[in-house]
């Protein structure tokens, strides 16, 4: 079992992908992180926009279903021109309606906060797909998320209420 962390503004026991953001990284999914110091900067960005008070949340996952076929499972391990294209399919809002991919569980790294201004030049031609890249790796370093994207992914997690 390992500990995963997300950081908000609220309490989340049960998850409701319908809430999730569909122009993530990932797609529509609820994110994660192994990193309790990433999922904190986190829920300070959210009280900072939608006020309340940080909140870390924490669950319980058994990686073994990402091995043992139980779970559909992609990974990036790396930032990769792979991994560009993957995120810009998800996070290009002219995609309507979201472009959404057939995984339970995506890992990778997280894309710079600017990943929007990002696209549209991506978009627009005024970058390449290497300066694209360049831009999108995490201003803070590299730091990896898991995302949650389907209900059968989701009901694996288990909410760590006791922290």
């Amino acid at each position: 079992m390992i500990t995963l962390y997300h950081g908000s503004n609220v309490c989340v026991k049960n998850v409701d992908l319908s809430l999730c953001n569909p122009y993530k990284d990932f797609g529509r999914a609820f994110y994660l992180t192994e990193d309790k110091a990433q999922a904190m900067d986190v829920a300070n960005a959210r009280v900072d926009i939608f006020g309340g008070e940080p909140v870390i949340n924490e669950f319980l996952f058994d990686e073994a279903l990402l091995s043992d076929g139980t779970l559909s499972f992609k990974s990036f391990d790396a930032y990769t021109e792979e991994w560009a294209d993957f995120v810009y399919q998800h996070r290009d809002e002219t995609n309507v309606p979201p472009y959404m991919h057939g995984y339970d569980v995506v890992y990778g790294p997280i894309a710079n906060d600017r990943v929007g201004l990002q696209i549209r030049n991506y978009r627009l031609g005024n970058i390449s797909k290497k300066e694209f890249l360049r831009r999108l790796k995490y201003m803070k370093g590299i730091t990896f998320q898991y995302a949650f994207c389907t209900l059968r992914a989701v009901e694996n997690l288990l909410c760590n209420e006791g922290k």
